[in-house]
């Protein structure tokens, strides 16, 4: 009898593959995967080798890896149209929604429901927190497996925020009280920044969405067509934007400037992704403590912050090769997996049972500042994606913030021609 996963997989003879032992019903083979940036080779090889000493019938041979997921993403939406397309491959979070809606209209992409069901009623709730397994659905299904995450965390100088007259073991939770501790450094320390929230000069829109996701605000609606930020959660946000440098003594510099600055101790609190965790220890040098913790969250029940990173999704076809990949990707996001590539990135893992003693634990026992990334598991949320024009409505909506942190636009201003622009600019797409 056919279970509900042989059904997925194939025909009666992919059941009867299914009912022989693993290393024959998955003998020789031979799994294309694709991923973005070279660095990354780093984990995803020794992640790979740990997998097929596992499974001694699966080979996985990784395609040219690209620069970046958007160049994944193009690659992946040409390879649609030419049935060229790998094994598995590892989408970023923000580019998830449109390939599955493009490839699931073709029949190029297996959602993941039924395989996650069929694994045990308890296993998707004993390996992942909800919010995290999210991140990997699209339109209400699980099309991706989750397999590095990265969200905001906060940086600080414990040695300005004693000087400031705050107690350094105790980070606030609250936004509040954050500008309070920012404008006391100020106070204590006229030359510094008290704190510093980059989104005049970061790299993305990711910071600019975590302000508006922690007050229980999203950038878009379920379906992704409309522009969601415009409400309360949107005008909090830019007027707490407007506060770090009204407050904090913020300055509107660069983002190498920023981190130099803080690593120099010329801030008191930086606000970046816990993956540079490595590269601002090493500028602070040790000329101070350096001290991490997680992102503030001011509504606690629908807020939380956006995730950075990738997902698992499966496009073979052929049903042995689909039951293989579903064992690789498993693999990817288990424990041992998540290991490897935590202690290597700095990134948060995507797995519960990663923080047990045997994976992550005494990692994050002899380094607590990279603690602060796992503790907000749950608190992930989306990376939200613009689509076609979102680099062009990034850099439209970065030169709007900066005018409002400047002083140059009232907040309310700023944010109504924000969402007007975001809005032209997504029909424009």
């Amino acid at each position: 009898m056919l279970t509900r996963k042989d059904f997925l997989l194939g025909t009666a003879a992919a059941a009867g593959a299914l009912a022989a032992p693993a290393v024959r019903a998955q003998a020789a083979v031979t799994l294309d995967v694709l991923h973005a940036y070279p660095s990354f080779a780093r984990f995803f090889t020794p992640v790979a080798e740990e997998f097929m000493k596992a499974n001694p019938g699966i080979r996985i041979s990784f395609r040219q890896i690209l620069p970046n997921y958007d160049e994944l993403h193009q690659a992946l939406l040409r390879g649609a149209l030419t049935n060229q397309l790998p094994d598995v491959a590892f989408s970023g979070f923000n580019r998830l929604p449109e390939l599955a809606r493009t490839l699931s209209a073709r029949n190029q992409i297996l959602a993941l429901d039924t395989l996650i069901a069929d694994e045990g009623a308890s296993w998707a709730a004993e390996n992942f927190s909800p919010r995290m397994l999210a991140l990997g659905k699209v339109d209400g299904r699980q099309y991706g497996m989750p397999f590095n995450a990265s969200s905001p965390i906060a940086y600080y100088n414990p040695e300005l925020v004693a000087r400031a007259g705050f107690n350094p073991d105790q980070f606030p939770d609250s936004w509040e009280g954050v500008i309070a501790l920012g404008a006391a450094i100020k106070r204590a320390v006229p030359q510094a920044m008290g704190v510093s929230y980059y989104i005049n000069s970061f790299d993305s829109d990711w910071l600019w969405q975590a302000l508006v996701q922690q007050g229980g605000g999203r950038m878009l609606s379920a379906d992704g067509k409309s522009v969601a930020f415009g409400g309360e959660a949107g005008l909090a946000a830019v007027r707490l934007a407007r506060r770090f440098v009204t407050e904090c003594g913020m300055q509107l510099i660069g983002s190498d400037q920023n981190r130099q600055q803080f690593a120099t101790g010329g801030t008191g609190i930086i606000f970046d992704s816990p993956a540079r965790l490595a590269v601002i220890t090493n500028l602070v040098g040790g000329r101070f403590p350096l001290r991490t913790a997680p992102f503030p969250i001011t509504d606690k029940v629908n807020g939380g912050v956006p995730t950075g990173g990738n997902a698992a999704v499966i496009m073979a076809t052929d049903p042995a090769k689909r039951r293989a990949a579903w064992e690789y990707v498993k693999f990817s996001a288990g424990p041992l997996a998540q290991k490897i590539a935590v202690e290597m990135t700095g990134y948060l893992p995507v797995n519960l049972k990663a923080l047990a003693p045997e994976f992550l634990g005494r990692f994050y026992e002899q380094n607590p500042n990279a603690r602060s990334a796992a503790l907000q598991m749950d608190r992930s949320l989306p990376w939200e994606d613009y689509g076609a024009n979102g680099p062009r409505i990034h850099r439209v909506q970065q030169e709007l913030l900066t005018a409002i942190m400047r002083g140059d636009l009232a907040p309310e201003v700023g944010l109504a021609r924000m969402v007007r622009e975001t809005e032209a600019l997504m029909r424009a797409a």
